[in-house]
């Protein structure tokens, strides 16, 4: 990989990380996952306008996806509710590819190369740290059993879409149908707040936006290193936000102990890239 393209990377991993920090540190996180999802839609139109549509083929996959990401935001919003940025985060996306690549080599047989596995142990001890940090009884079990299945949810759709897309021949056409039917996420809290007499912050609410535009450029960035860069370099070097995430929880957030969450995370971080490289 270039010293370009791991800079692109690199930086796209830091927005990653950023919006999930925007959605933690918010202070209506409802209204500003709303205003990640209407980010979205109006990313997902802009595609549409320009991209040709996917084949009937790859709908099923774009509608199944779809609802799962209906339970993402759902769990997005419980677990940074109850949980830690440092906390939630690495269990999250470090359980997912865990899980992908355990399911590949249940089902169809994918095996893993020596690294690969020693990656996913590397995953499983971070993730382990990072849930009962000094005994089960110090951890908050709502936020580790939420981020748990917040990483199955993830594995989910990221299996879905990666059958889908390979269906609709036409990749941009996939993601932004995908991005639009985000849509309804935003529609529907913002409805609620209006039949409840609740107001609507303007300032978190344009705060969410900015939060959307950093994730829709941070999957852009990625999309657009993968034409430059080998594959499996991008990803790898992509979870690098699982630290990403975790250093800015410890220093904006003070969340704490800083030290083992620190760790914890450089594990996952780099069992995951080690799963990438290796699987």
């Amino acid at each position: 990989m270039s010293g370009h393209a791991l800079l692109i990377v690199l930086f796209a991993a830091v927005l990653h990380a950023s919006w999930n920090a925007v959605v933690k540190g918010a202070s209506d996180r409802a209204v500003t996952l709303a205003a990640v999802a209407l980010a979205h839609a109006v990313a997902g139109l802009t595609l549409i306008a320009f991209a040709p549509p996917p084949t009937s083929a790859s709908w099923i996959y774009i509608f199944l996806s779809t609802l799962i990401h209906y339970a993402y935001y759902f769990l997005l919003f419980q677990a940074y509710r109850f949980g830690d940025l440092s906390q939630v985060y690495p269990i999250s996306r470090g359980l997912a590819p865990a899980l992908v690549a355990f399911g590949a080599f249940v089902l169809i047989g994918e095996s893993l190369s020596p690294l690969g596995w020693a990656g996913l142990f590397a995953i499983s001890c971070g993730i382990a740290i990072l849930a009962f940090p000094r005994g089960a009884n110090t951890a908050d079990p709502r936020a580790i059993g939420i981020a748990t299945v917040l990483g199955i949810t993830i594995a989910a759709y990221s299996i879905v879409d990666g059958i889908g897309i390979r269906h609709a021949e036409s990749p941009m056409g996939y993601i932004g149908w995908l991005f639009l039917f985000e849509f309804p996420v935003g529609l529907a809290v913002l409805l609620r707040r209006r039949r409840l007499r609740l107001a609507v912050s303007r300032k978190v609410f344009a705060i969410g936006l900015v939060g959307g535009a950093l994730s829709v450029l941070a999957y852009g960035l990625v999309l657009y290193a993968k034409t430059i860069a080998p594959l499996g370099a991008v990803s790898a070097v992509r979870e690098s936000s699982v630290i990403f995430a975790s250093l800015i929880g410890l220093v904006l957030f003070k969340e704490r102990p800083w030290g083992l969450r620190l760790f914890s995370a450089m594990i996952v971080g780099c069992g995951v890239i080690a799963l990438a490289v290796g699987g």
